[in-house]
């Protein structure tokens, strides 16, 4: 039986994979540092089949650690939002380029690991006009954060090419569903529209809301990760990983209110700087490389994730219809 090793286990994505996997009845590593993730992700997991390991990615002895003894690394690890990058550049690239590299390494010396499969994002693409974005296209990041996922996959190349690390990179396209956190200054666009419809707020929006963008739900996110580790031929690639499909912002909050029975009209602020205006995937490397189309789009991905914010946070039913 095969061990995994999730960085950044705790997270919403990352906790999301160890559920699966511990559900399958794999042996399962988590690393996290609970900076930004919780405890409580990880709560009812069975202890026999998941161990966790409380440690930085900047720790180099924490994460060969982790690594020693793993067949596959899941790499989801990192500090995520633009926002927040702006904000501290300094911290996100030493998380996720120094932290990345770490595994990289880790992974090498470690000489058990198979493959490592790294999340990487769809900002890296930058705000270039040309849609859908093909992996093959040009990566011009708009802000640090996209910057260190660009490099974090400069890393990925250089080590493959250089050492023989088996790797793969993911390139999420806005992540939602259970166990994204809806509150502090860099939560995501859907858990802060859900947490504001529950609570019968108006939800707000950052520009005019006619940007665009392509929402996966993830489950969809899980299940690449899981066959990006063992699909023979996914070794080296570049994925997208998404549903294919856009949304307005503004549309995406009717959707919001719609999935969960009310209407609302969301509150304009200004723009907000590093966003790219539109964003699509071109899905069919992953569909073709993976083996599998997302089965759940965004309007049932919608469904789904409210009956978990439903039942998670304080005040939920609150919400009324017509708001």
């Amino acid at each position: 039986m095969a061990r995994w090793l999730v960085t950044g286990g705790a997270g919403f994505i990352g906790s999301n994979i160890v559920h699966r996997l511990a559900a399958d009845g794999e042996r399962v590593r988590v690393l996290d540092d609970f900076s930004t993730g919780k405890r409580a992700n990880l709560r009812g997991l069975p202890p026999a089949r998941v161990q966790v390991i409380e440690g930085d990615l900047r720790d180099w002895r924490a994460v060969l650690a982790a690594v020693r003894g793993c067949d596959y690394v899941l790499h989801q690890g990192a500090l995520g939002s633009v926002p927040r990058s702006l904000a501290d550049p300094v911290t996100t690239t030493e998380v996720n380029v120094l932290g990345s590299v770490n595994v990289l390494e880790a992974a090498r010396r470690a000489g058990c690991v198979k493959r490592v499969v790294l999340a990487s994002s769809s900002s890296v693409y930058g705000d270039t006009p040309t849609l859908p974005k093909t992996e093959g296209m040009p990566l011009l990041p708009l802000s640090p954060y996209a910057a260190s996922k660009a490099a974090m996959e400069g890393f990925a190349r250089a080590f493959s090419a250089s050492h023989g690390v088996e790797a793969v990179l993911l390139r999420y396209f806005n992540v939602f569903g259970p166990r994204q956190d809806p509150k502090g200054a860099y939560a995501a666009v859907i858990p802060r529209f859900f947490h504001a419809v529950l609570a019968g707020e108006r939800p707000v929006i950052y520009g005019d809301g006619n940007q665009t963008r392509d929402f996966t739900y993830v489950d969809n996110v899980v299940e690449a990760n899981l066959r990006a580790a063992t699909v023979p031929r996914a070794a080296g690639e570049v994925l997208n990983v998404a549903c294919g499909e856009r949304v307005t912002i503004l549309g995406l909050a009717s959707l919001v209110a719609e999935a969960l029975g009310t209407t609302t009209r969301p509150l304009l602020q200004p723009a907000r700087g590093g966003e790219v205006r539109h964003s699509l995937a071109d899905v069919e490397r992953m569909e073709s490389v993976l083996g599998f189309r997302p089965p759940v789009d965004l309007r049932r991905g919608l469904e789904l994730a409210a009956g978990w914010y439903r039942g998670s946070l304080p005040g939920a039913k609150k919400a009324k219809r017509g708001k």
